[in-house]
């Protein structure tokens, strides 16, 4: 069975307050890092209707800073799925309510493992792009996930003394 990337897609809002910030008064990045997890696990477990878990991040880019009193919606949508796991792709947008500008300001995928009732790993549904940015997505994922495995591969090699 396949499924679209858009019966994933999940959009969470917040108002950014003092307590979000550091001492710049911008967002700080480990808080946005939870937000993009928490909206990227909503958008893998709709795609896979079963528990999962975060198994990495990777190309987190942090383009432009989140001021205080900013609104950002973060976006998620699985852009790419191999046996159990999920690529979920992650744009972070701030805007400013007041004159309306819009700004990307972070950047990530996500992958995600489906676990079964026994929290082994679970076969997910296909998932098919269908809009210009999810084919663009889909087609440059085997690439990511080749450079993940390379990653995982180097870092369970014995240390060199």
């Amino acid at each position: 069975m396949e499924k679209p990337a858009s019966a994933s897609r999940t959009v969470m809002t917040q108002i950014i307050f003092p307590l979000d910030t550091n001492h710049h008064d911008t967002m700080f990045g480990g808080k946005v890092m939870e937000y993009m997890d928490k909206a990227a696990a909503i958008a893998a477990m709709r795609h896979a209707r079963m528990q999962v878990v975060t198994a990495s991040t990777d190309s987190l880019d942090f383009v432009a800073p989140i001021r205080v009193g900013e609104v950002i919606e973060v976006e998620a949508y699985v852009s790419w799925t191999n046996k159990s796991s999920m690529e979920v792709c992650v744009t972070v947008q701030s805007e400013n309510l007041y004159t309306a500008e819009r700004t990307t300001t972070v950047t990530a995928f996500f992958t995600f493992v489906a676990l079964d009732d026994k929290g082994k790993p679970a076969k997910v549904p296909k998932v098919y792009p269908e809009t210009e940015e999810e084919i663009r997505m889909f087609a440059t994922a085997p690439e990511r996930h080749e450079l993940r495995m390379k990653r995982k591969r180097e870092r369970q090699q014995p240390a060199k003394t």
